[in-house]
């Protein structure tokens, strides 16, 4: 029988922040989803706190959004990042939940429990599916769903162990759970496009069938997302990999991943407004690609030398735009690459994680945007798997870049390659972008982005 979700709120007093704040500072800054790494923890404060199994018996679970505040140099603590955080609380914690534990309270409503982190543990996530198969009502949070869509209770979990900028519980083959970490207030694209897209009856992207919202000060915090599971698809980046270690061509996938996008793409532009992008607004997209270039180039000495040619992208762009050329901008998946894309056992590809880069602000994710810009996500990602192999194949990658604009010509009618300023522009700042994560995350990486960073800067921007 599935578990019964109570409705108690925990107090938003100091006691239980306060009790969990040194334990916290040790544990939230190592994960991978934590967005403000490089940066000491200075305090937090609790956005909302809510019980749903009580402490005292064998298992305590609590769910909350915690603000980390951090210090910025000479400027005192400053407002940090709302995460949400799943904490289970026992007396004792069992060795298979080892890699779980964030520490041992001593004071507060938790004293004498050891805390993790829940999603480790079967029984929470369980509890989870319940409350949004029941449509429950907790707290402040709040789950809804597609009442077309049948949730059977009593799903096995298993929590998904790749690393990413949330975390997935995946129900029996049949549902995964996508929990995002660093929640902002707002709609959020990964639930709004999804729904507008099953509106429009586009099967290219699992439709959603339950979500977890927060209503707090009036606004949505989009906490969740339960989604079909494709059975047996394969990673669009291990699958490219894996045929890139047979010495394998991949232009036919790519081909095929360019017309699901485009199918995508222009089921969005039909249920979303769309605008027309002239001088007055490529201005100032223009002036943000010089800013993020010049910020990178500070901060990687490598990028400098090449950042005049990098400039001249952009200056192409904004020429073009000042003779009076306009461009249509639409929604956009916002971080299109490899590994967003699912290959099913028939060979169908799919398009998921539609949250955009989480590092940027909800307003901009949200704005239309030209279709070029998932084009050079994707093309990059060609670009990068090309380079991960033990032999670089910068032959596979072409290859797969010309048959993905190919496929995506046969869709929409419209080949991306034909406004090569465009494209260059926002592939240059993808690559620009690319470049400070890897200097910054995975400096064995860098060579890859900076190998696409001479070529751009060596292009004709014409």
């Amino acid at each position: 029988m599935a578990e019964t979700v109570t409705t108690r709120t925990l107090t938003t007093g100091p006691g239980l922040l306060a009790s969990l704040d040194p334990l916290l500072r040790e544990w939230l800054p190592r994960q991978r989803w934590f967005a403000g790494k490089g940066r000491p923890v200075t305090g937090f404060s609790l956005v909302a706190a809510t019980e749903l199994l009580p402490a005292g018996g064998p298992l305590g679970l609590h769910h909350l959004l915690v603000r980390a505040h951090q210090g910025a140099p000479h400027q005192g603590t400053v407002p940090g990042d709302c995460y949400q955080l799943l904490i289970g609380a026992r007396e004792a914690l069992p060795p298979h939940l080892a890699p779980a534990l964030i520490g041992h309270v001593t004071e507060g409503p938790l004293a004498g429990t050891t805390i993790y982190d829940a999603l480790y543990d079967t029984r929470p996530a369980e509890v989870l599916l319940e409350a949004l198969r029941s449509g429950a009502r907790i707290g402040a949070l709040r789950c809804d769903r597609d009442p077309t869509q049948e949730i059977r209770a009593g799903l096995v979990p298993r929590r998904v162990t790749s690393e990413q900028s949330n975390s997935s519980v995946i129900y029996g083959d049949t549902f995964i759970l996508k929990l995002l970490r660093r929640v902002v207030p707002g709609i959020n694209p990964d639930l709004e496009l999804p729904l507008a897209l099953a509106r429009e009856g586009v099967r290219r992207v699992p439709p959603p069938t339950a979500w977890m919202q927060a209503e707090l000060g009036g606004e949505p915090y989009v906490l969740g997302v339960l989604q079909p599971f494709v059975q047996g698809a394969a990673d669009g980046w291990e699958l490219a990999l894996r045929r890139l270690a047979k010495d394998e061509e991949f232009a036919g996938e790519a081909r095929a991943l360019g017309r699901a996008t485009a199918e995508v793409h222009t089921a969005l532009a039909r249920a979303l407004p769309t605008t027309t992008l002239g001088h007055a607004h490529v201005d100032p997209l223009v002036a943000g690609m010089v800013e993020r270039l010049e910020q990178a180039a500070q901060a990687v000495p490598a990028l400098r030398p090449y950042a005049p040619g990098l400039r001249t992208a952009y200056t192409a762009l904004a020429d073009l735009a000042a003779e009076g050329h306009t461009w249509t901008a639409q929604r956009v998946h916002g971080d299109l690459h490899l590994g967003q894309c699912l290959r099913s056992a028939s060979g169908e590809w799919s398009l998921i994680d539609f949250e955009g880069e989480p590092a940027r602000p909800l307003a901009e994710r949200r704005m239309p945007q030209p279709i070029e810009r998932d084009v050079a996500g994707m093309l990059r990602s060609f670009d990068y798997a090309a380079h991960s192999a033990e032999s670089p194949a910068p032959g596979w990658a072409a290859a797969c870049r010309a048959a993905y604009c190919s496929g995506y010509a046969e869709v929409s009618g419209v080949d991306p390659r034909t406004d090569p300023v465009l494209l260059r522009a926002f592939e240059t700042d993808k690559a620009v972008y690319e470049v400070v994560y890897e200097a910054r995350h995975r400096p064995d990486w860098l060579p890859v982005p900076l190998s696409a960073v001479r070529r751009l800067a060596a292009s004709d921007p014409s």
